[in-house]
C-alpha cells in the first residue's frame, strides 16, 4: 500500500477515489450513491465521508481499491468530439479514440471544445493535471487559429492587449501572424490560462470569425506527428517536463506496469 502522504491529507471519499486513479470524481460520487463503495467494511453513501487515501480501506463492488499506475496520454483530438466521458446529448466523445486501448481510467486535462482540435492530455494523476490547468503554474498552451479575414500585426497586438467580454478581461500571452492569404489567414496564439472558449471569445469581441482552432503545444510538449485521432503515452522526460516542481512523478510510474 502506498504511503498516504503520496495522495495528500484527508479528503472526501469521491475525491479520494479520483486521487487514487480509480475513476473521475463525478463517477466516484455515482458509485457511492449507488451503494457500491464500502469504507472499513461498511457500505458508505456519503461521497464527502472523510478518508485518508492510501490508508483507509476502500472497496468498490467488493474489490479493494489500490492506487492505479500513473498514466499520461497525449491525444490528437479530432474536430467534432466532446471532451467528456459521456454526453447527455449522445454525441461522440474523445474516449472513442481510446476505445481499444488497454488503459486504466484517465481524465482530460482541461478542455478543448467540440469544434476545436489538437493536443489533449489525459491522465489519472490529479496533482499533475491540476498543475497544468492552474494559471499560477505558468504552463503556456499554443494554438494555431484560422480566421475569416486577412490577419495582420494590428489584430495580433489587440489580442495581446486584451479585450473585455462578459465582464472578463481576456488576453493572449503572445500572438503573431503565421500566414495570410487573399481572404483568410492563420494566427499563432499563446495562453497561460484556459478560460472557457477564450480565443473564440477574444476574436468574436474583435469581430473576427474563427474557421479552425488547433492546439499545437502544451508547454514544451508539441503535437508533432501524432495523427488525427491517434494517441500515445508520454515518455518519462515529457512527464517530468510538465510536472509541478514540488511534486515531480518518478520516471518509472509513467507506463502501464
Amino acid at each position: 500500500m502506498s504511503h498516504p502522504g503520496a495522495y495528500g491529507g484527508r479528503c472526501g471519499l469521491a475525491r479520494a477515489l479520483s486521487k487514487l486513479g480509480w475513476c473521475s470524481r463525478t463517477g466516484a460520487a455515482a458509485l457511492v450513491a449507488a451503494g457500491r463503495v464500502a469504507v472499513d467494511g461498511r457500505i458508505e453513501r456519503d461521497p464527502e465521508r472523510t478518508v485518508l487515501p492510501g490508508r483507509t480501506a476502500i472497496l468498490v463492488d467488493g474489490r479493494p481499491v489500490m492506487a492505479a499506475p500513473r498514466v499520461y496520454v497525449a491525444l490528437n483530438k479530432p474536430r467534432g468530439l466532446v471532451t467528456s466521458a459521456a454526453d447527455d446529448r449522445g454525441r461522440d466523445t474523445v474516449y472513442r479514440c481510446l476505445a481499444d486501448a488497454a488503459l486504466p481510467w484517465v481524465g482530460p486535462v482541461g478542455r478543448l471544445d467540440r469544434a476545436s482540435e489538437g493536443l489533449l492530455l489525459l491522465t489519472n494523476d490529479t496533482a499533475w493535471a491540476a498543475h497544468l490547468t492552474d494559471p499560477a503554474g505558468g504552463v503556456v498552451k499554443r494554438y494555431h487559429v484560422q480566421v475569416g479575414r486577412v490577419p495582420d500585426g494590428t489584430l495580433a497586438s489587440r489580442l495581446e492587449q486584451g479585450v473585455e467580454d462578459r465582464g472578463e478581461s481576456l488576453s493572449a500571452v503572445r500572438a503573431r501572424v503565421l500566414r495570410a492569404g487573399a481572404r483568410h489567414g492563420w494566427l499563432e496564439v499563446e495562453l497561460d490560462e484556459g478560460r472557457n472558449r477564450q480565443i473564440r471569445r477574444m476574436l468574436a469581441a474583435l469581430g473576427v470569425d474563427v474557421l479552425r482552432l488547433v492546439r499545437v503545444a502544451i508547454g514544451p510538449l508539441a503535437l508533432a506527428g501524432l495523427p488525427k485521432g491517434g494517441w500515445r503515452l508520454l515518455d518519462p522526460a515529457e512527464v517530468l517536463a510538465l510536472a509541478p516542481p514540488s511534486n515531480r512523478p518518478m520516471a518509472g510510474r509513467t507506463g502501464l506496469g
